[in-house]
């Protein structure tokens, strides 16, 4: 996905902007970068891969060569940025995040109205962020220009702009990732996650709305183009990708993915009461505190026969191969045999997407001695890939295993009753979720449902982005 950090201070903030995109790592994996603005030296830029090695190490030789009291900063999954642009609209530095699924209509609609070129990358296709300042540029002012792009794109784009007067902020015009201001005595800066510049001396001052567009200054910000009324804010950002101790909406990540495992036992409970297991565990990372809400609320005590070496893999999906992303998913989960051996273990994951991973460590924890294996998945099935977020690596719905499954089962018949395959409370959810079961080895296989999710979030549910669960946009 991405994330971006930005800072506008009376004195120098090259340490504040440093630390504040480190602590966006969390969100991609790809590339890092850096743009500062001072008056004297003017654009100061450096973008590095992070492929293989944290943005932290790849930036802290370059610290000494930056100066400024204004400057912004990405982790970005997809292209290298920021970008700096020259324009009728003066020099200015770009960053985004979001995904743009018509980029190519967009890249050829331009050539005709403006005869011009980009730059291509490797693969052939244009920077996507070059795209956007590209969009922008086709207005009077940088307003018109971020109004303009947001209209035109299919998917979404969350923007931070870096000029000589300061910083400009625009929230995706339907919200779908947070962007929030913090204030210290000595100036603003600009954030998606909340904990990022709490840690650097600033506290909450501002959450943009939907489609708001922000000039970000030392002593304060004012509002460039108002919030729209409609929301659609991703859920998986309280499922899976945020970090625990950050807030969207008011409601913190960590609180509801405990309130959302206390109502998934609340319900089983309430069903058929659930299997008797010796532990509750969660599947590290993003599962734990889901599976402490289930243990807490199911009185069953709660372990963790499973541990997380992360030094230097914290996450499975950063290498780009998935035969390696495969493997580093099995060396980082670490055995506690004597929480294992005859344990009856009912595990809890934030979600399930191709199952490849899940399958290995269920296999893995029948051959460390498990007597039972028990899943549950934090969110409802995956029946859709992610159009506004760059969510998954997934091509094509195909590579779900909740298609997977439903081809298998139905055929090409069965891919025209997707919203009753994810309800399994009918025949056909009934069906996949057992086929689920038995493929991927477990002794019993349960999902949140849709309406659990939400409450558990707890805010109103039309500004909540479901997609990837009912294909409802």
């Amino acid at each position: 996905m991405g994330g971006f950090f930005g800072v506008i201070s009376r004195q120098e903030c090259v340490l504040d902007v440093f630390f504040g995109v480190d602590y966006h790592s969390h969100l991609g994996t790809r590339r890092g970068g850096l743009v500062f603005y001072d008056r004297e030296r003017g654009f100061q830029r450096q973008i590095h891969n992070i492929e293989n090695t944290p943005f932290r190490t790849k930036f802290e030789k370059d610290l000494n060569t930056f100066r400024g009291s204004a400057g912004i900063g990405c982790i970005s999954d997809t292209d290298p940025q920021p970008l700096l642009v020259r324009s009728h609209l003066g020099l200015y530095a770009i960053t985004t995040v979001g995904i743009i699924n018509n980029a190519e209509e967009l890249v050829e609609e331009y050539f005709d109205l403006q005869g011009q070129q980009f730059m291509a990358m490797s693969s052939g296709k244009v920077n996507s962020t070059e795209l956007v300042a590209a969009l922008i540029n086709q207005k009077e002012d940088l307003v018109a220009g971020i109004r303009h792009a947001q209209e035109v794109i299919d998917g979404s784009a969350t923007i931070l702009i870096l000029t000589e007067e300061g910083i400009v902020a625009a929230r995706d015009k339907l919200g779908r990732l947070p962007v929030l201001i913090g204030q210290s005595e000595e100036g603003c800066c600009v954030s998606f996650e909340s904990f990022a510049y709490q840690k650097l001396g600033y506290h909450d001052a501002y959450e943009l709305g939907p489609g708001e567009i922000v000039r970000v200054m030392e002593d304060g910000w004012e509002t460039l183009a108002a919030a729209g009324d409609k929301m659609k804010i991703c859920a998986f950002l309280w499922t899976y990708y945020g970090y625990p101790n950050s807030s969207y909406e008011g409601v913190n990540v960590e609180v509801m993915r405990c309130r959302n495992g206390s109502l998934m036992a609340q319900q089983e409970a309430e069903r058929d009461g659930g299997p008797e297991v010796d532990f509750v565990a969660g599947v590290p990372d993003s599962g734990v505190p889901h599976a402490i809400g289930y243990a807490n609320k199911s009185g069953v005590p709660f372990a963790r026969p499973l541990v997380k070496y992360t030094p230097t893999w914290p996450r499975s999906f950063m290498p780009e191969d998935q035969k390696v992303r495969n493997q580093v998913a099995k060396m980082k989960l670490l055995p506690v045999g004597e929480l294992i051996q005859g344990k009856k273990l009912l595990f809890v994951d934030d979600s399930i997407v191709r199952g490849t991973q899940l399958r290995e460590t269920v296999e893995f924890l029948y051959a460390s001695g498990a007597k039972e294996v028990h899943m549950r998945s934090a969110c409802p099935p995956i029946m859709y890939g992610c159009k506004y977020l760059n969510f998954s690596r997934s091509n094509s719905d195909m590579e779900l295993i909740t298609r997977q499954t439903i081809q298998k089962l139905e055929g090409d018949e069965g891919q025209k009753h997707v919203a009753e395959y994810a309800d399994a409370s009918t025949k056909r959810g009934g069906c996949m979720l057992k086929a689920i079961c038995e493929s991927l080895g477990f002794d019993s296989l349960g999902y949140q449902s849709i309406d659990g999710l939400l409450e558990a979030i707890g805010i109103d549910k039309d500004k909540i982005c479901t997609y990837c669960w009912t294909g409802e946009e």
